[in-house]
């Protein structure tokens, strides 16, 4: 059957830094650092380094009563599993992986790094999960139960392509506006902002939720302005195991996609190369 969902926005050069995809299970107790650095074996050709950094908190999106996701606090009586990561030599790939989350990571670190686009990363990250689901079963840590997945995209707009001062992201944004009622304040120093949707299911339930946010900041290697937008799609998974956190991604990945496009000004769309929608 072909896909008859509509086309997505498509840019030739988009100001991508970073993309993360992540499922978020049921605690694997019985996994211990032993067990991250038996895992390690099976990536190490490709991941040839490590890094241990503290666990992520788990967090859950809830609908109806509060107005923020809930993070499970837990009281720990003993030294927690680290979250470990594997990076490849250039460090433009990582796996992080602890007792409930499992994420794969795309980042810019060189000029001539070139974003491989969504269906790329989610291919690596599939087969990674799934090598990993097996590795738990053989080493009877448990079953993977997915009970969020998440997706983000970083974005560095830099300064000098449309815009040149912080105070200037109505340039960059279709969601700040620059009129006021009066003469009295004029261009702010800078801006900064958060925008949170809900996702919707189809069965019109919530499926999860988009947050935008946008932070001013200045590029390390030469101290230009730059606006940091980040796109995070997070919700329970679309279905059962890992196909349903799957798809949950590529709905997550669609608003992303298409919530970027509404947020930012046609002017930067020429800038980033848009191309017919594909």
């Amino acid at each position: 059957m072909s896909d008859t969902r509509p086309r997505l926005p498509d840019f030739t050069n988009p100001p991508v830094i970073e993309v993360a995809l992540s499922v978020q299970f049921e605690p694997l107790d019985a996994l211990r650092t032993l067990h991250l650095g038996l895992l390690w074996t099976e990536f190490r050709e490709r991941f040839p380094r490590t890094e241990e950094h503290p666990p992520r908190p788990a967090v859950i999106e809830e609908f109806g009563v509060r107005r923020k996701p809930k993070m499970d606090v837990r009281v720990e009586v003993a030294v927690p599993v680290p979250q470990v990561r594997f990076l490849t030599d250039k460090g433009n790939e990582i796996i992080q992986v602890q007792q409930d989350r499992f994420v794969h990571n795309w980042r810019k670190v060189g000029a001539g790094d070139e974003y491989p686009r969504y269906e790329s990363v989610k291919r690596r990250f599939e087969e990674e999960l799934r090598a990993f689901r097996q590795f738990a079963a053989r080493e009877r840590l448990g079953e993977l139960i997915p009970n969020q997945c998440e997706i983000t995209y970083v974005n560095h707009i830099i300064s000098g392509e449309g815009w040149e001062r912080h105070g200037e992201l109505a340039k960059i944004v279709t969601v700040c506006s620059t009129h006021y009622s009066d003469t009295y304040l004029s261009e702010p120093e800078e801006v900064k902002f958060g925008i949170r949707y809900v996702i919707p299911a189809t069965d019109g339930k919530a499926l999860g939720r988009l947050y935008i946010t946008l932070d001013p900041g200045y590029r390390i290697s030469d101290d230009r302005p730059v606006c940091i937008m980040v796109l995070t799609a997070r919700g329970r998974p679309d279905g059962e195991g890992i196909e349903g956190a799957l798809r949950f991604l590529d709905v997550g990945r669609e608003w992303i996609v298409r919530s970027f496009t509404s947020v930012t000004s046609p002017k930067m769309h020429e800038i980033w190369g848009r191309r017919n929608d594909s």
